[in-house]
């Protein structure tokens, strides 16, 4: 688990790699353009927050547990996904289309996190929508043919990973701090959130998501696996976790 302060390390390093090749023309097909520009659109807008409400939270939390170097790694973190936006908004200048200044989705979750200062909270939101995201972008990528945007995809890709990551070992910092009776809450509220959040992006998104071959099965799929990876691994306590390996561990040496 990396501290607060290799967290910003870390970020001002990704901040130096150029991944994406800009003396590449854009390249995309009007069919691809009607199958992902909605969501590409609305994508673009969700990335450019400012943070505001994110970095009053997390200043809020930092002070709680005196941990300031947190409030700068979070300010790093935004930054990133603002770059996001930044490329996604360069590539729809470069093929002649329009940056949308509003979307359902987006006003929905800035409203629903407009007065939210709990950290636990909005970690819980950013695993959440990033998990949909790496599924997103890489229907997106594989969704078109177009060069450049497929490195656009793939930058972001690679920063998402990192992303969760460093969203969930907060998350598995505030866990442990809890009593048993939150964590057994926590273990119920979490799956809820989690794909009832997932539902609203796929309805949101389902026409990019098919194009690049997810379809709605394929995408529960891997959400599921996104949540047992994250937020079921983070509010499992350890004892449970050695039960079902111990179980796991008998069934396997009962089938062999």
């Amino acid at each position: 688990m990396k501290t607060s302060k290799e967290w910003i390390e870390h970020f001002r390093e990704n901040a130096k790699e150029l991944r994406v090749n800009w003396t590449i023309k854009p390249a995309i097909s009007q069919i691809e353009i009607s199958q992902i520009l909605h969501s590409l659109q609305a994508w673009q807008l969700g990335e450019t927050s400012d943070g505001t409400h994110l970095i009053r939270a997390s200043a809020l939390y930092a002070k709680k547990i005196n941990d300031p170097d947190y409030i700068n790694a979070v300010n790093l973190f935004i930054k990133e996904e603002q770059k996001h936006g930044n490329n996604l908004g360069k590539y729809l200048d470069a093929i002649n289309k329009p940056r949308i200044k509003q979307n359902w989705g987006d006003t929905l979750f800035r409203k629903i996190r407009y007065f939210n200062t709990n950290m636990e909270i909005w970690t819980l939101a950013v695993i959440t929508v990033e998990s949909a995201a790496q599924v997103f972008y890489q229907a997106l990528k594989d969704a078109t043919a177009c060069k450049l945007l497929k490195q656009i995809c793939t930058d972001i890709l690679i920063d998402e990973a990192y992303h969760i990551e460093f969203q969930c070992e907060r998350m598995d910092i505030i866990v442990n701090n809890k009593s048993a009776p939150l964590k057994f809450i926590s273990r119920h509220i979490y799956p809820v959130f989690f794909f009832a959040t997932s539902l609203v992006v796929w309805m949101a998104h389902k026409k990019a998501f098919k194009a690049g071959g997810v379809h709605y099965s394929r995408y529960i799929r891997k959400m599921r696996y996104k949540y047992l990876k994250t937020l079921n691994k983070i509010a499992t306590t350890s004892k449970e976790m050695k039960c079902y390996a111990e179980c796991k561990s008998m069934k396997e040496v009962t089938v062999a």
